[in-house]
């Protein structure tokens, strides 16, 4: 079997001058597995149970597994993932909850909908992950302001776990719940621990350029805590007690589907392959641009899935470089321009301190280039050779 690191790119073309680069190649993934998935999906058609069927429970048990967790709890989405488990742990309004502003609005946006204020935390520089010393900056400022702290959402950022010797002491001291964002960590360890069997309890992802996505929208919730499960199990379900027509608490609908189970199954059982593919093409990115930019950045304690390949450059030089490799056919993005705690709709929310300078700054420095375990070298070649002759071109 061909090894995904060294697959051939979907497009013949892809290397030729000029030829579009994919910046997620699904496609690659999907020459490869396509068939397997299909089968699988067509005996959901031919069950007709496309809700709570049995690929549901098996991809529970299988992930969990995977995770290292006792339980898993699937659900519609990586936000919902969140939001339910701020629901079953009673967050309310008058509730302080700390998130890094340097994320995907997903992590923030949670806090609101159940009435409570999400309090923003810079990041470290060289991992882009929660800084503990801001956290403890936040919870001072959530006491001055009458909040009460309940719960700290660390984000394994780009692929990375967060700095969780630091950030449970934390938590522990100020009697927090930690919910763990690992929507682009998942698979990733701390301590030679998966994400999703750290902290109270894990929420992640499986929208299709996630490291493990599948065909749609999907999340889960991984935890150890058995009660807790039976409450979110009742959450997602509209709140039902005994049956669906029982309602014992407010809840919504947010179930993964039973199609999307059965693919999620079949990327399951590659994912270790995929996370060192990932692996060995951002290290090769590292060594081949070490010299050119400020390449990420992994803790010792920590391996990480690559959500994202995200370099620093210096300040003003981002968007002319993201426009030169777009005529080259390189396509990048930016993870992210703008920091929650600076958001036209989070700004008036309270953070660690006027400026959050490190979010501030990665926001005007930072470029993600094309990433996902199917990259050949002779592609990152090409990729690596524009950035250089764009970068020595100023």
């Amino acid at each position: 079997m061909t090894s995904p690191a060294t697959a051939k790119p979907t497009t013949a073309s892809s290397t030729a001058n000029n030829a579009p680069i994919p910046f997620i190649d699904l496609a690659a993934q999907r020459a490869r597995i396509g068939a397997r998935i299909d089968e699988k999906v067509l005996d959901v058609l031919a069950s007709c149970r496309f809700v709570n069927g049995p690929e549901v429970g098996a991809f529970e048990e299988q992930l969990a597994a995977f995770a290292g967790a006792k339980h898993a709890v699937s659900c519609s989405s990586g936000t919902d993932a969140l939001a339910l488990l701020l629901m079953a742990w009673g967050v309310k309004a008058g509730d302080a909850v700390f998130c890094p502003a340097f994320t995907f609005c997903a992590t923030a946006e949670v806090v609101p909908y159940v009435g409570a204020t999400p309090v923003f935390v810079d990041v470290k520089a060289d991992t882009f992950n929660m800084d503990p010393e801001s956290l403890e900056q936040a919870i001072a400022v959530a006491v001055e302001q009458g909040l009460t702290p309940r719960v700290v959402i660390p984000v394994d950022l780009f692929g990375q776990p967060a700095d969780y010797d630091a950030i449970l002491p934390i938590a522990e001291k100020h009697g927090l719940k930690v919910l763990c964002d690992t929507a682009q960590g998942f698979g990733g360890t701390w301590n030679n621990k998966r994400t999703g069997s750290i902290g109270d309890a894990t929420a992640t992802s499986f929208f299709p350029a996630k490291p493990l996505g599948c065909y749609g929208d999907g999340g889960a919730i991984l935890t150890d805590d058995a009660e807790l499960v039976t409450v979110l199990k009742s959450l997602r379900e509209h709140g039902q007690g005994v049956d669906k027509y029982q309602n014992v608490r407010i809840g919504m609908t947010a179930r993964l589907d039973t199609i999307q189970a059965a693919v999620l199954i079949e990327k399951l059982a590659i994912f270790e392959e995929e996370i060192a593919a990932r692996d060995r093409v951002a290290r090769r990115y590292n060594e081949l641009l070490k010299d050119v930019a400020t390449v990420p950045v992994v803790d010792a304690r920590a391996t990480s899935v690559w959500a994202q390949y995200t370099i620093r450059l210096a300040p003003g030089v981002r968007d002319g470089l993201a426009d030169k490799l777009k005529a080259q056919g390189v396509p990048t993005a930016v993870y992210y321009r703008l920091p929650m705690h600076l958001q036209p709709a989070y700004k008036h929310y309270p953070s660690a301190g006027a400026i959050l300078p490190v979010c501030e700054t990665l926001a005007e420095e930072v470029i993600s280039l094309p990433m996902h375990a199917y990259l050949d070298e002779t592609t990152q070649d090409r990729i690596v050779a524009a950035v250089k002759q764009a970068l020595a071109e100023g």
